[in-house]
């Protein structure tokens, strides 16, 4: 694979897009009840730390898809910033000293050893909370509104992302086929990157098919991430990874390195990739942004 440098116009949109979304996170943050300042000091350092932030990415790019270069972008800031949050609450959760007990998040302090753990605990839920107080304050047709909220609260719970917490959680020293391990991360990882997806889409006007045609998209995407991250916990150094080297290997957990070997993980990583590229072949505009941006998720950290 070449380079993780993505191309000057993705760089450009990466960091267009990034831009847009902490102004919004910030705007939403900006006055702190009294007493509770610590708290969205926390929810500040959680959610606009450093970061790919490439959930809103997608969330842009689905959009100009279907209402083209043209479309105005400010219509998808309080989306794409809903789920910055969660994900960024996800990550302030797993940090914690009863789920990964990492100290090492986006190369600084997790939040918990930045604040302590009760703070970020409350930081964490906060921000889930924070996520839907966004979605709700934009003016959209109720209708979409609804479809918003629905892909939103589907790919963050019991039936998404935390129930492949949850799956991770209790994998730990245990021997998961792959036919076990895939279903894990499509919920885990892959949920609420198949939920930026479909909900740029739906902000762009998507038809039905064309939400089909996405989601097989987002969910190869969403797995080759988790696979990326799978080679790069053995293959990279703390460094480029934000995050302790060797950290899965450390805890015994599962992953597509361990079950299929580096090589075979890469096989696997290039099978999805494909898959995603050929999934854009089906939609109509310009899917150049969302090709680049598989390659990017298949090349980062090269």
């Amino acid at each position: 694979m070449s380079s993780s440098s993505p191309p000057e116009q993705l760089k450009t949109f990466l960091a267009t897009s990034s831009a847009r979304v902490e102004a919004r996170i910030q705007q939403a943050l900006c006055s702190p009840i009294i007493g509770a300042e610590k708290l969205y000091e926390a929810m500040a350092y959680a959610a606009l730390g450093p970061g790919k932030r490439l959930r809103p990415a997608l969330v842009y790019a689905c959009a100009q898809v279907f209402k083209g270069i043209d479309f105005d972008l400010s219509r998808c800031d309080s989306a794409a910033a809903a789920l910055e949050c969660i994900h960024a609450y996800s990550l302030v959760h797993d940090d914690l000293p009863a789920m990964d007990d990492d100290e090492l998040r986006r190369g600084r302090p997790t939040c918990h050893i930045a604040y302590n753990e009760a703070t970020a605990i409350l930081a964490g839920d906060a921000l889930q909370s924070q996520a839907f107080e966004l979605l709700l304050s934009e003016e959209l047709p109720p209708q979409l509104q609804l479809q918003l909220l629905r892909e939103l609260a589907s790919a963050a719970g019991a039936r998404g992302m935390v129930a492949g917490q949850a799956i991770d959680l209790d994998s730990v020293d245990q021997t998961l086929t792959l036919a076990q391990l895939e279903p894990m991360h499509r919920l885990k990882t892959g949920a609420l990157i198949c939920a930026s997806a479909r909900m740029g889409a739906l902000l762009g006007g998507a038809s039905e098919l064309e939400l089909q045609v996405v989601s097989r998209y987002a969910q190869a995407i969403g797995l080759a991430f988790q696979v990326q991250d799978d080679i790069l916990d053995i293959t990279a150094e703390t460094a480029v990874l934000g995050k302790p080297q060797g950290a899965d290997a450390l805890r015994n957990k599962p992953t597509y390195v361990s079950l299929l070997g580096v090589e075979g993980a890469r096989k696997k990583l290039a099978k999805l990739h494909n898959q995603a590229s050929q999934a854009l072949q089906n939609l109509p505009g310009d899917t150049l942004l969302l090709q680049q941006l598989a390659d990017y998720i298949v090349e980062r950290g090269h």
